[in-house]
């Protein structure tokens, strides 16, 4: 693991050091994302079918959002010029130009299987969600941990999190959940923005009546670094006026616009487990934050009444989600409550709402 002690001495050099490094993440994924936009905004969006070269892409950022995961393809929708493509498990487009000519060559490549009709119902699917200006490909060694264990699938679920608001991003999520087999049970990992889509698509669906019955296949899910309650970091970066060009829609609603986002944001009515990172004892701390926390988001803010179990481990924030001892108890709460092994002894059984 990267050095505890060298990171949190990169991070006493304040406000002006962190707004750096957020506008150079940011640069970054544009910089990765513009080299994979194949048609300009002045092209029509809704391209109905177009001759396609297989080109390797970096699997999408900033510029690009999941609405459908089936096995190892996906269907992604650029955010800036609205057109859509499908990429294979090595990030190779194999079509593009409108939704519809993507799902067709989708039906050829992979065509749909039969559900599991037994009780039992399938493997459950573990939906992998990233935090703010980072990628599917952040959460790639905690997929990598948990397809260890033949009892569950994970998928690496990537969406532009600098680019439109969380309502978008829980939106695009339903539309991928409904693309997922219907007899698959599935759990949530989110590592800090990830968490505040996830809720606000549980809002959503009990707002909605959810038609399409996805809540009740939703059991349990494990909250890494949560701004669950807003992220005081967000509300002083955003009084720079660079916090909220770099960062988007998405960046000021964990900030100054957190209480107008908190009234569509649910408590899951499934187990959950919330993860924060406390480096308290380390002697210096990041002088934007306040209290114990992981120099981003502090264990306070994390907090979400209704967990089934809170840990806290010394890490930072940006890593937390590929420490083994995070993705150990991370594959062992969602096994759990999956049902995929005994609750220990005196565990208190967390009801599940569906």
């Amino acid at each position: 693991m990267r050095s505890i002690k060298s990171a949190v001495q990169l991070a006493s050099f304040a406000a002006a050091i962190t707004v750096a490094a957020v506008i150079q993440n940011c640069v970054l994924q544009v910089r990765s994302d513009a080299q994979e936009t194949e048609v300009s905004s002045e092209d029509q969006p809704a391209l109905k079918s177009m001759w396609n070269v297989p080109l390797k892409t970096a699997g999408g950022s900033q510029f690009w959002t999941d609405h459908v995961h089936r096995e190892e393809y996906r269907i992604q929708q650029n955010v800036l010029t609205k057109h859509w493509r499908l990429l294979d498990q090595k990030d190779v487009r194999r079509a593009w130009g409108s939704r519809e000519a993507c799902e067709a060559v989708l039906d050829q490549l992979c065509p749909l299987k039969p559900t599991v009709t037994s009780d039992a119902g399938g493997k459950p699917v573990v939906m992998l969600l990233h935090g703010l200006f980072r990628s599917h490909r952040s959460m790639m060694g905690l997929e990598d941990a948990i397809e260890k264990d033949e009892q569950l699938d994970a998928v690496t679920y990537s969406y532009a999190s600098t680019r439109g608001g969380v309502a978008e991003h829980a939106a695009a999520l339903a539309d991928t959940l409904r693309s997922l087999p219907k007899d698959r049970p599935i759990a949530f990992v989110g590592h800090s923005m990830g968490n505040i889509v996830v809720r606000h698509l549980i809002a959503d669906l009990q707002a909605s009546g959810d038609p399409d019955h996805l809540l009740p296949r939703c059991k349990a899910m494990v909250m890494l670094g949560p701004p669950n309650q807003g992220a005081i970091i967000a509300k002083r970066l955003a009084q720079t006026g660079v916090f909220g060009i770099v960062t988007g829609q998405g960046g000021m609603e964990l900030g100054p616009e957190f209480e107008k986002l908190e009234k569509h944001l649910a408590i899951p009515p499934f187990p959950f487990a919330i993860v924060a990172g406390d480096l308290s004892d380390e002697a210096i701390q990041n002088p934007l934050t306040e209290g114990a926390g992981d120099f981003v988001v502090s264990v306070e803010e994390a907090y979400l009444p209704g967990a089934a179990d809170t840990q806290t481990f010394p890490l930072l924030h940006s890593f937390i989600m590929d420490d083994p001892g995070v993705q150990a108890y991370t594959i062992d709460f969602l096994k759990t409550h999956l049902g995929l092994k005994e609750l220990p002894t005196g565990t208190p059984e967390v009801s599940d709402a569906n």
